[in-house]
């Protein structure tokens, strides 16, 4: 699993004395930390405090750092609650976060209540930024703001709950946008990146090489689509992605070999592959996309949108917007593998189940005008 954020504990950790014990001038940074927290963020990994501190601490941390935090939990309250407060405000998986604090009890605490978490003492951590949980392979623009794009999610939430209308009536005060768009190769490094990090919007649970998306992007057998997303609160860049195999049942545990299959009527419209950055969630471009892939099988005279997706603890919030969009599930038929067994030539899975959707003769989704994509008005 790759960390996709640091939540810190402040005194002598990250700051290199206690800020309640330091009288007028307050501890500055501890420079070894300082220094991972920079490489650290250049790697698109965000970072957040949990302190028993008062809020004041994590203001003046953000100050001497220069670093906007993602989300910051002060009090004197237990350390795993603080941390899976953040978890939670984040929208992250436990095992996507690492702890960094310098108390043996502390980090003894937050092990035993968040076993899945990376808990670490500053000593760890100087050699973690090293390790392959620190260190992604590729990092795009994207992940460069990551740090931004998470303060422009914490002001979009804090207007949502003053807001006093209803959720879509909150995305058009925001200014969505969303683009689909068809995939060119410049974007392979991005894809891959998603297919490596998203898990809770994520139909496979693989990651997609970049030479292989590239070899997809290429194919006539094949459409690899991207979805960008933006507001009046910023850019979140690339944010989701999908592949369609035409015309043929496939198992979504990894994209096929390119096939001679061209588009056609009464074909099934297979997504081999559905994902989605967890920052877009309850922001309409799930169901964007859903509704889009439904429009686009429609006029190409398809019969049926098919979505193989292997189910597992993480990707719930998929699945149920699979559900909600008209999509209903079978297990273990139609050629997919049965639960807990492998894909031929592939690693072992848990159950799989086949979503999908009867396109001729049915209602097809609306899709707001706030979405841009090809095909439609």
């Amino acid at each position: 699993m790759m960390v996709k954020c640091v939540i810190w504990d402040l005194d002598h950790t990250l700051l290199s004395g206690v800020y309640l014990e330091s009288g007028a001038q307050p501890p500055l940074p501890d420079p070894a930390m300082l220094g991972v927290l920079e490489r650290l963020r250049g790697r698109g990994i965000i970072h957040a405090i949990a302190t028993k501190n008062p809020p004041e601490a994590a203001r003046y941390a953000a100050r001497v750092t220069g670093l906007e935090f993602a989300a910051a939990e002060c009090g004197w309250g237990r350390k795993s609650d603080a941390v899976r407060r953040i978890i939670t405000d984040l929208g992250l998986a436990p095992d996507a976060v690492a702890f960094v604090d310098d108390d043996l009890y502390e980090r003894a605490e937050v092990s035993l209540a968040v076993p899945e978490a990376l808990v670490l003492s500053p000593e760890d951590m100087a050699e973690a930024v090293g390790w392959p949980e620190f260190s992604p392979a590729t990092v795009t623009p994207e992940a460069r703001r990551r740090g931004e794009m998470y303060a422009e999610r914490r002001r979009r939430q804090e207007e949502a709950r003053a807001f006093a209308g209803s959720r879509d009536e909150f995305l058009r005060y925001c200014g969505t946008a969303v683009t689909i768009a068809p995939a060119v190769a410049a974007d392979a490094p991005r894809l891959h990146e998603l297919s490596v990090r998203t898990h809770q919007f994520n139909t496979t649970g693989e990651a997609v090489a970049e030479a292989a998306l590239r070899a997809l992007i290429a194919s006539p057998a094949h459409q690899v689509t991207t979805v960008r997303l933006s507001d009046r609160f910023g850019d979140d860049g690339l944010v989701g992605g999908s592949i369609v195999e035409f015309g043929g049942e496939v198992w979504g545990g990894r994209p096929p070999e390119a096939s001679t299959a061209e588009p056609g009527p009464g074909r099934v419209w297979a997504v081999t592959l559905l994902m989605m950055s967890c920052r877009a969630m309850g922001r309409g471009v799930i169901e964007a996309l859903l509704a889009w892939l439904a429009r686009s099988a429609a006029r190409d005279g398809a019969a049926e949108l098919a979505v193989p997706c292997l189910v597992t603890p993480r990707n719930v919030p998929l699945r149920l917007a699979m559900a909600a969009s008209g999509f209903r599930a079978a297990a273990g038929s139609d050629g997919l593998p049965s639960p807990d067994t492998p894909a031929e030539g592939g690693p072992p899975c848990g159950p799989a189940a086949r979503f999908s959707r009867t396109i001729s003769g049915g209602s097809l989704p609306e899709l707001p005008d706030w979405v841009t994509a090809p095909g439609e008005p």
